[in-house]
């Protein structure tokens, strides 16, 4: 009898595509079965643009993670709100079709089924610690599968350009703000 054990097989090229493959349908039938199932509805939380009420939680957790640093703890509150609502403001201006796409990865994160599997955070978003949440998107960031990528890329992108078009976040950049005209 041997005692040796074989040795795992590398990932090959035809492999790593039909994984890709298998994950990108397997997120697409996700994001179809939310929005047919009425998982995602489609009007604005109250006091919001474009943004629901299944959103928010997600936002609000990864919010004060991706602006570690560049607000003060004490100012944190006041500025997440304003970001918040820069976010929605944002979003709304976004093409139907552009919408439609943010929309789904953000009900592909709502969806507990989808969310633990990809994200590693298999409880509510609102119980997710900082770390828990920091590892997310550093598993994201560094995926081998560009679906996720491209996913961390469109969070950061969102996130960025809510916060740093508000007049507070300018300070902390050194940027004197748009000329007086």
């Amino acid at each position: 009898m041997n005692p040796c054990l074989p040795e795992p097989a590398a990932l090959s090229r035809r492999g790593l595509l039909k994984f890709s493959l298998g994950a990108s349908a397997f997120l697409a039938t996700a994001g179809l079965g939310a929005s047919l199932s009425g998982c995602s509805a489609s009007q604005p939380a109250s006091g919001f643009l474009a943004l629901r009420s299944a959103d928010l939680p997600f936002v609000r957790a990864v919010m004060p993670v991706m602006l570690d640093g560049a607000v003060a703890a004490d100012a944190l509150p006041a500025a997440l709100e304003g970001a918040l609502q820069s976010l929605d403001r944002n979003l709304a201006y976004l093409s139907p079709e552009m919408l439609k796409l943010t929309r789904q990865l953000f009900d592909v994160l709502a969806m507990a089924v989808t969310r633990g599997p990809l994200t590693g955070i298999w409880g509510a978003w609102e119980n997710a610690s900082g770390d828990d949440i920091r590892h997310f998107l550093q598993r994201w960031e560094n995926s081998s599968l560009s679906l996720l990528r491209m996913g961390h890329s469109s969070l950061l992108q969102l996130v960025m350009m809510a916060w740093y078009s508000r007049a507070e976040a300018w300070a902390h950049c050194g940027y004197p703000g748009p000329p007086r005209v």
